[in-house]
């Protein structure tokens, strides 16, 4: 049997929401969170993969349409019903127009709820089947590392529907206070709707083995990602090694397995990929420059220095600016389809190498 569905309801009646809880629960597979406030549910939208959502129009502070639009966003193929207790034509042609599935009138009778979340659910695999989107997994040891690695890649992801979930091992001790920098990575996630999961491994001290391996695991049963994205293990910085090392071990079923540049990686970086971010890479720009602990201390985040690598890329693949990667395996395919070196090979497992 496969895990619970996962239901957001977005209800501030508390009469209402629990009994809304009470009848859902009846089906058995789902796993149901009930949210009164409408940035609360933004909130969980942004940082859950959900199944379904329900979710009322009138909300202190945010609509539902609003909690809806940022949903869709975010995943393209999630079934979403919104309800009301006005049953005017107009709320019914407002939801319509923002790409809600079904408009229930309040209250909703148990046999309608049964009906409809078992209706949106078969809507929901019956999407996804039809439209399998990517599932971009980007691991790094600090806050900044997946977004000055790959920041224009996952952007170009998000631009073509792909869940991006980004996984930071440490919260940067080392570099600043660790509140501000938890709040400067989830302000950089949110500009392209990514899922974050922050851990709190020792900064310059993270271990290649456990606990790194387990937690990494660990999102990779959550997410179930067909693409990963982390360090080279050709880095002077021994947090980076560690990621690559526990990340290849963790992702060994992976369907893509590729290594970014940081700016710590040695000479022996080859890239066997060059992907095209021309367009992305203002999002990249603005994403780094939510960072603003590091303004001043860190000459790679400025943005000449991130414009003129990218530029620097493209040298070898076919577009202005390009994001280097060594592709470790490759089963399902990458984004852009970057050009690399004549007749590059991708081989499995913790083997690498460029055409001579």
């Amino acid at each position: 049997m496969g895990r619970p569905l996962r239901v957001l309801v977005v209800e501030d009646d508390a009469d209402l929401a629990e009994y809304a809880r009470l009848v859902l629960s009846r089906r058995g597979d789902l796993d149901i969170t009930v949210v009164a406030d409408g940035h609360q549910a933004l909130d969980h939208v942004r940082r859950h993969d959900l199944d379904l959502l329900v979710t009322d129009i009138q909300l202190p502070g945010v609509s539902g349409l609003d909690i809806a639009a940022a949903a869709r966003a975010r995943d393209a193929t999630l079934p979403i019903a919104v309800m009301t207790a006005h049953a005017s034509l107009d709320y019914a042609l407002t939801a319509l127009r923002s790409q809600v599935d079904e408009f229930l009138v309040k209250p909703v009778k148990p046999e309608t709820w049964q009906t409809v979340v078992g209706k949106l659910i078969e809507l929901g695999r019956t999407r996804r089947a039809a439209d399998p989107a990517a599932v971009v997994l980007a691991v790094g040891a600090h806050p900044d590392d997946v977004e000055i690695g790959v920041g224009a890649l996952l952007a170009a992801h998000r631009d073509q529907g792909d869940r991006v979930v980004i996984l930071t091992m440490s919260r940067g001790a080392r570099g600043g206070d660790e509140d501000l920098r938890q709040h400067e990575s989830l302000a950089s996630a949110e500009l392209i709707g990514a899922r974050l999961f922050l851990e709190d491994q020792p900064d310059t001290a993270i271990s290649p083995a456990e606990p790194t391996v387990s937690i990494i695991e660990r999102v990779v049963a959550e997410v179930d990602p067909t693409v990963v994205y982390t360090h080279s293990q050709h880095d002077r910085h021994q947090d980076h090694r560690a990621v690559h090392q526990a990340s290849s071990v963790a992702t060994r079923r992976v369907q893509t397995f590729a290594c970014y540049q940081s700016p710590s990686a040695t000479v022996d970086f080859r890239p066997n990929r060059f992907v095209p971010v021309d367009g992305f890479l203002d999002t990249k720009l603005a994403q780094l420059a939510c960072f603003s602990t590091q303004s001043g201390i860190r000459a790679y985040l400025e943005p000449d220095f991130v414009l003129a690598t990218a530029r620097y890329w493209s040298r070898f693949g076919g577009a202005k600016h390009c994001e280097p990667l060594e592709v470790l395996r490759d089963t399902r395919g990458l984004i852009g389809g970057g050009r690399g070196s004549a007749e590059a090979p991708v081989v499995a497992d913790d083997a690498w190498t460029v055409a001579s």
